[in-house]
């Protein structure tokens, strides 16, 4: 309420100067702000003093509750679904990564207690204790499924019911409320996608039944490919790209190397603040090995972690909770088992300037010349 107050206040000094649409945009900031901040309830309050001080201060006939022209009262009424639409998506937003930062920290300690079981105790407690956190572990996964399908299940539910009102003549959305619902439904069927293909591909790295197809290749191709995958993360920080010249050819697979790329740069994305640089670099680091290396400029990483960021399911809880995604931490020990399956290495060193982090990895390379004369004979057999 005061947050709307405050806000009704200001917009009143500039009253000749703005029109009903910028009033209306500048308390659904408002109310967004409240959803975000104080949670649903908050927010379906600051909706309707918003609708009321909408009504009373901006719209004709300006202080009072009446409404002379009949296209505000659509105005007003779609103003009002608007605001409660959006703080309860935002306010559930907040929700779901309040509960999935809650379960990260939960499986975190059930790891550090499984760790001491097998030090100081016997194997039938800690097998007990490893029950325990597969049980942790499922439920844990079992959340990042439903979260996702949850949205998506308010967001078409609301536009069926839309769609019914629309009959009865109602309007209950326009098109950007449309919009912004489709948006939601798109962005978390990817989201369970991801998290699904994460599974499968963990599960085969575990089972050591990871199928690599191997080609001759330039790792300035593969580095091309992720940057153009993750330009929509990066596009609020500089990318830098430093590759020698003349590099020697490499065989791997790479659509797997572009992952490992790929998840690089979205961690770097995710953990270094906006308009800070980040550095992609490639060089030979010996004579039979490559070595790539991405490096952001955030908070950086403990050296006491820095081995423990590989593990499964391990996320880095000293680092800002608001910038962490949902999700199971499990981004870096697919790219581990995907650089080791080629015979590689994956590691953090620490960076020139002592701050950030810089993750670095070896993959081998490959004589051009042979490169090519087996890409004939590959060709020659198919």
């Amino acid at each position: 309420m005061l947050a709307i107050s405050a806000a009704t206040g200001a917009l009143k000094l500039f009253r000749s100067h703005i029109n009903p649409t910028t009033v209306a945009l500048a308390l659904l900031l408002v109310i967004l702000f409240v959803a975000t901040r104080f949670g649903s309830r908050p927010a379906v309050l600051a909706s309707v003093a918003g609708v009321f001080c909408f009504n009373f201060f901006f719209l004709p006939p300006v202080g009072t509750l009446t409404i002379a022209d009949p296209d505000n009262w659509i105005a007003l009424l779609v103003f009002l679904i608007t605001a409660v639409t959006a703080g309860e998506l935002s306010a559930r937003a907040r929700h779901r990564a309040e509960e999935a930062e809650a379960g990260r920290k939960e499986i975190e300690r059930l790891y550090t207690e499984l760790r001491d079981a097998f030090e100081r105790a016997s194997e039938a407690e800690a097998l007990r204790r490893s029950e325990r956190l597969k049980s942790a572990l499922l439920d844990a996964v079992t959340h990042d499924i439903r979260t996702p399908l949850t949205s998506i299940k308010a967001s078409v539910t609301t536009l069926l019911d839309e769609s019914r009102t629309e009959k009865n003549k109602e309007v209950t959305l326009n098109a950007e409320g449309r919009r912004e619902m489709l948006e939601v439904i798109d962005e978390e069927a990817d989201r369970l996608n991801r998290f699904v293909e994460s599974l499968v591909e963990l599960a085969r790295i575990e089972a050591g039944q990871l199928e690599l197809r191997r080609r001759w290749g330039t790792i300035e191709e593969i580095v091309a490919a992720a940057l153009a995958r993750a330009e929509p993360l990066t596009r609020s920080h500089q990318v830098i790209v430093s590759i020698d010249k003349d590099l020697p050819v490499v065989r791997v697979d790479a659509r797997a190397v572009a992952e490992v790329v790929y998840t690089l740069l979205d961690n770097a994305a995710k953990y270094s603040p906006a308009a800070t640089s980040i550095k992609v670099t490639a060089g030979q680091f010996d004579d039979a090995t490559l070595k790539l290396a991405v490096e952001d400029e955030g908070e950086g990483i403990p050296t006491a972690l820095r081995e423990r960021v590989f593990d499964k399911f391990f996320r880095a809880t000293h680092m800002n909770p608001a910038s962490m995604r949902s999700g199971m931490g499990m981004g870096l020990a697919i790219a581990r088992g995907i650089v080791e399956a080629h015979g590689g290495r994956i590691w953090i060193e620490s960076t020139s300037r002592g701050r950030g982090t810089r993750v670095a990895l070896t993959l081998p390379l490959g004589d051009e010349e042979s490169g090519v004369e087996i890409e004939q004979a590959e060709a020659n057999a198919v």
